[in-house]
């Protein structure tokens, strides 16, 4: 009986050790995909912001452009000449004067408008944090770059958790570097994605 309940133990004691760690992976996966989820609807949110300018600028220029209808109607009918004169002449001149009262097609006004509204699109996160990583010459946490971002942009609902979720996201595409100083994990853009003016502040570090 002894040796049946101390194998009994054991086999507690490892499954109770695999249920621990099959629930922090599964704790640290939930907050992954939570904040995925949350930058997924930030950029929804700024998609749809976008959309709704579209349609209004799209409405302003269709209200506008019904206008050119009523010259139409404005050239009176040829008159009917009362003499018996030979039909062969006289209706082909008053169809040539008839033909001159068009009214001139008004096209090509709603071009710019909406071309402006493109160009005011709000950056994605993304290109907000890779922006900022490539103009730092140190490396810079999570934190520190939501800091500078909410700073820069107060209009827009920063959280730290999407921003290391997003840094993350470009270090798997090598977009960034990511170093760990102690319990610190710090970000840095690459080569590539760094302005080439960085070079010579470096050197001069160095030195």
């Amino acid at each position: 009986m002894s040796e049946s309940q101390t194998h009994t133990t054991e086999l507690t004691s490892q499954y109770l050790a695999q249920v621990t760690g099959d629930l922090e992976s599964n704790t640290k996966e939930q907050e992954r995909i939570a904040a995925d989820i949350e930058a997924l609807q930030e950029q929804l949110g700024a998609l749809q912001h976008d959309h709704t300018v579209l349609v209004n600028m799209q409405q302003a220029l269709g209200d506008a452009r019904p206008a050119t209808k009523t010259d139409t109607t404005a050239a009176p009918a040829v008159p009917h000449q009362a003499s018996a004169a030979p039909r062969q002449s006289k209706p082909k001149k008053a169809a040539a004067t008839g033909t001159k009262k068009k009214a001139p097609k008004k096209t090509g006004t709603g071009a710019s408008p909406a071309q402006a509204s493109t160009t005011a699109a709000k950056p994605t996160l993304v290109d907000l944090i890779r922006d900022h990583l490539g103009q730092q010459s140190e490396p810079r946490s999570a934190a520190e770059i939501c800091a500078a971002l909410t700073q820069a942009h107060p209009d827009r609902n920063i959280k730290t958790t999407v921003v290391r979720t997003t840094l993350e996201n470009l270090v798997a595409k090598s977009h960034a570097h990511r170093t760990k100083q102690g319990s610190s994990v710090y970000y840095t853009a690459t080569a590539a994605e760094k302005p080439a003016a960085a070079e010579p502040q470096q050197e001069a570090v160095a030195d």
